[in-house]
């Protein structure tokens, strides 16, 4: 494999690929997309989620095809949940579009970042680099009543890097052959 280029003639600045890059080598300057080569891990990911296929990889065979009209699938958000569930359909061998209507998945954050390790891995295994802290115990107040409530012992939590843990959760997705799709919103339903 080698570094992606970019069509910038194709590109629509939508920040699909900025999304999905693991190592950070995409970014969207002001008028075109920067990509860092030394940065690059040359995973082909940014390739897979271009809608509009203005990324390209030189030895790769052809450019995969264009967006489809039809889906077995839609996810609309691609958070924990949405990411999850494309990615569990595509394994199964639906064709699977995943929307998000931000411009990068993980970002902002719209929910906690803590989570149990037992719930986690039946749907993958803790990675170093987005676990920001390890929780050994914690404590939690009803708001509405004020009662408190400690929990410790051996079990472990994280605390997540969302913007991290988010972006793993999409690639695993693409990989698994959902298509994803940032800066889009979906506003009905076409039967």
């Amino acid at each position: 494999m080698q570094t992606p280029t970019v069509k910038q003639t194709l590109c629509t600045y939508c920040g699909a690929c900025v999304s999905m890059c693991p190592s950070g080598a995409l970014e969207l300057a002001e008028t075109r997309l920067m990509i860092d080569e030394a940065s690059c891990s040359e995973c082909g990911l940014c390739v897979a989620a271009c809608p509009v296929e203005a990324l390209v990889l030189q030895s790769e065979p052809p450019a995969p095809a264009p967006v489809s009209r039809q889906y077995d699938i839609v996810v609309v958000g691609a958070g924990p949940a949405g990411a999850t569930a494309a990615r569990f359909a595509a394994e199964r061998g639906l064709q699977v579009l995943l929307l998000e209507k931000r411009q990068e998945i993980g970002s902002p954050v719209r929910c906690a970042e803590g989570i149990n390790r037992d719930m986690l891995l039946p749907f993958l295994e803790p990675e170093e680099r987005w676990i920001s802290a390890k929780i050994r115990r914690s404590q939690m107040v009803a708001e509405d009543t004020g009662e408190e409530r400690s929990f410790a012992g051996e079990e472990t939590g994280y605390v997540l890097e969302r913007r991290v843990f988010d972006r793993v959760l999409a690639e695993k997705a693409v990989v698994s052959g959902a298509r994803v799709m940032v800066k889009t919103t979906a506003i009905g339903l076409v039967v």
